[in-house]
This record gives C-alpha cells, structure tokens and sequence, in this order.
C-alpha cells in the first residue's frame, strides 16, 4: 500500500471537484490539492451529452473543462479511473480504490450522482440507454445512428433535450411520462402547455399522465407499452428518469445526512465533519436566501458551490448565498432560463407572450417571489434574483410582474 498525502483532497472529478480545484489556485492557495475522479477522462461539461454532442457537433474532447495538461500546470494532481473508498474524518485519512491511502488536512465530498434505474419487464433488453456520462453518451450516439422510432422514458431534462436533438437528426420520437405535460413537474401547467406546443410543432408526439409498464422485445427493445396498454413501436428507447446523490462515501464515513438524501451541509457548505465539505449534486445546506434546506442538481450550481467551498477552506467565505440558476436548450428551437427553485407556489404570473415564445413565469409563494421561468426574456432574470434575495411580501407591485409596460427595476 503506497502512501499519498495533500493539504486538500477531492474526491470527485466533476464540475464541482474541478471548480474547488481552480479556485484554490486562483484564491492564491499553495499547499497540495488531489482530486480523484472514477470516470477515465479529466473534468467534463455535462450537459452537451444531450445536446450538441449528441447531435455530433461536437466531440469529448471539446467539453473537457480544461485540457488535461492544465492540472499539471496548476501543480493539481489528477486521478483517473480512481475512487475513493473510504473516509476517515477523524484520522484525516482516506483509501483509494488503488488501495493507496491518503493523509490530507481537508477534504471536499464532490462524489455527484447515479442514474435511477427502473425496475420492469424488459429492463435487460438491449437498445435502453441511461445518459450520465461520456461513455454512456457515446454509445447514446451510436446506437442512435441507425434508428428511426425512438422512445423517451420521462418528462423532465433529458427526455425533453434528448427528443430535440434526435427530433433534429431526423428521428421520430414520442416522450412517454407520468406528467400531463413536459416540464410540467418543474414549472407548472402553463409552463408544460407551452413546451408540449413545442415539441408537437417540430413532430414529437407526448404521451402523458400514462406511466411505463413494460418493454418488449427479443433481445433487444422493439415495443414500449404504457399501464394503459398502449404499445409503441421503438427501435431505442431512452430512459431521463432522474438521478440520485451519490452519497455512500459519505454514509460509510459517519457524516450526516438529510432529508431529502443528500450530505447535511452548513450554509458554508461544511458537513458534520470539521474541515470536510460538500459540493454538487449530494450538498443540502441550509440557505440562507430561501430559509430553508436546499440540495440543488444542475452543472452551473455545481461549478458555484465548488468555488465556495475553496473559498471557505481558505476562510474567506461566510454563508452560502447564490440563488441557484438553470437552463436547458431545446435543439435551437429554445433556451429556457431558470433561477429559483420554488419549493411551492400559490399563484404565476406571465410577462410576456405564451404563445408568441417570449415569456417570463414569476411563481409566487404567500405573496413571496419564490422563482422565475424565462423563455427569450432573460433579462427578467436579475429583477427575479433581487425580489427573491430581499423576501419582501409584493403585494400591490405583484400586478407590475405582469405589465412589460414597467420597468422591473421599480418593482
């Protein structure tokens, strides 16, 4: 067993992992940073597995966040195709899956997320595709190449980005979902209204509100069919059914978690364990902007708490307080920007035109703005941060959201 030692140790090689690794640096830290990553490439975006990638407009090496021989350059050493396996918060040691073990002064819990997979009839057949990864991506693609009938499982991201980019390719494609309409979960009917409009417009047909029952086929997929009996002929079928925190480093090395299965995190983003934090995908903290526990799943979220939590290692941050933004690209046929999340909402407010494509969606909470939808309008978005930031009751000024007529910097 070879010994490593660092002054901050990484475990995770995704966005999150890599940003604390960068800010380090630029926050002028000097001491020894190892970041260890299970997957065989060096830090990578995500979200064009879905999108241009797909499409083949793009090729791995294109998303990597930075050229591998930045790390090196930067004195950060990174570690490929390695895990690590097990934590320990008070010894301040760790082992890798090379059975190296590890001495380091802090750490950060960057281990990102595991598909969900489903449990059905059919689950084993071949041409059912999970996108999480580049490898998965690949073969996403290649796949995809002779198909014509393609089937989404899910009406969330992935679904709704994967039916575009295919749907762009010259694929027939039917989303099949739990929801009454795309996006719906997310955003709300009049929201869902407008993105089935969408996908029905460019030739994608929605099943809705009709769960998955079974796949069928000899050997591989030939037939999606829904509770209600519908049967869909599909050449490939892909499953966007969400994904889970990875949290079992975290559970085997006694750190609490939370409620909603993530790593119990501070509003500085530290865990039970001093001197150990957590970013990305399993990170619950207490916000200090929405007043309550918050774990968020998106690429830019990511990146930000990655950054904090070098700035808190290096003690020159106080409480976690960025409202999380998001967005998500149809094909070119729209972006859709978000900042929020809205836990709840009582009442939308739309500026803007539904039906020209240009909109914004205020979703408010007892008076409260709790979040923002906005498709071509993204300068709405900043006016949406600050209302959220200062948690003020709107009352009268609540009618003033919806007049494009006023400037919502009055509001």
């Amino acid at each position: 067993m070879a010994h490593r030692s660092a002054d901050v140790l990484i475990a995770g090689g995704g966005v999150a992992g890599a940003s604390c690794a960068e800010a380090l640096r630029e926050l002028g830290f000097d001491g020894s940073v190892l970041l260890v990553g299970r997957e065989p490439q060096a830090p990578y975006q995500r979200p064009p597995l879905s999108k241009d990638l797909l499409r083949g407009e793009s090729e791995p090496e294109d998303v990597l966040l930075h050229p591998e021989a930045w790390y090196a350059d930067n004195d950060i050493e990174l570690l490929v195709r390695t895990s690590v396996m097990k934590l320990d918060p008070g010894a301040r040691t760790a082992t890798l899956s090379t059975k190296d073990e590890v001495s380091f002064g802090k750490a950060l819990l960057a281990t990102g997320a595991n598909v969900r997979r489903l449990r059905v009839d059919g689950g084993d057949l071949d041409g059912l595709h999970y996108l999480r990864t580049l490898g998965t991506g690949a073969s996403l693609r290649a796949d995809a190449a002779d198909a014509e009938r393609v089937v989404m499982i899910g009406g969330s991201y992935i679904a709704c980005e994967v039916a575009a980019s295919l749907t762009a390719m010259g694929k027939q494609c039917t989303l099949v979902m739990l929801e009454d309409a795309p996006l719906a979960g997310h955003f709300g009917a009049a929201a869902g209204g407008f993105f089935a409009g969408l996908l029905a417009d460019h030739g994608i047909e929605c099943v809705t509100a009709d769960p998955l029952a079974r796949f069928e086929g000899v050997g591989r997929v030939q037939r999606v069919v829904t509770e209600s009996g519908l049967s869909l002929d599909a050449d490939l079928v892909v499953l966007g059914t969400g994904a889970m925190p990875d949290v079992m480093l975290a559970r085997s090395s006694g750190l609490e978690l939370g409620e909603s299965g993530g790593v119990r995190c501070s509003q500085t983003l530290e865990t039970s364990a001093e001197g150990i934090w957590c970013a990305g995908d399993p990170c619950e903290y207490d916000s200090v902007v929405h007043g309550r526990r918050l774990r968020v799943e998106h690429f830019e979220v990511a990146a930000a708490q990655g950054r904090h939590a070098a700035a808190a290692m290096l003690g020159q941050a106080g409480p976690y307080g960025e409202i999380p933004y998001f967005w998500s690209d149809l094909a070119d046929w729209c972006t859709l920007e978000y900042v929020g999340p809205a836990a709840q909402w009582d009442r939308e407010v739309v500026r803007g035109s539904l039906d020209a494509g240009e909109f914004t969606i205020f979703y408010l909470d007892a008076g409260r703005l709790a979040a923002a939808l906005t498709v071509g309008r993204s300068d709405d978005l900043e006016h949406a941060k600050r209302l959220i930031a200062g948690g003020e009751h709107l009352g009268d000024r609540v009618e003033a959201l919806a007049d494009v007529g006023t400037d919502l910097g009055a509001v």
